[in-house]
């Protein structure tokens, strides 16, 4: 799917060197563009540093009401340093 204003939609989100006050809007904006293109899974690309992006995207997750699961990205996607999310219905 396009959008006009930033192309192809990507299914893998990059938060990589952004605070946890920048990554969470991000990352809200994506998981709703992502279910209105019709998208069920995603990647979620925070890193694998000191842990504390990949623990607060997940807390977010585990919260957000267009997640239905999430769990560590397999090894192609980003192994620990991502997190495979699978949208809502």
């Amino acid at each position: 799917m396009s959008n006009a204003k930033t192309g192809p939609f990507k299914q893998e989100l990059d938060l990589h060197r952004l605070t946890v006050d920048e990554a969470i809007p991000r990352l809200d904006e994506f998981l709703h563009t992502a279910f209105q293109s019709g998208y069920y899974r995603v990647w979620i690309v925070h890193g694998k540093g000191s842990g504390i992006l990949r623990q607060e995207v997940q807390r977010y997750l585990a919260k957000h009401p267009l997640v239905r699961s999430y769990h560590p990205a397999d090894s192609p996607h980003g192994g620990s340093g991502a997190t495979q999310v699978e949208l809502s219905d």
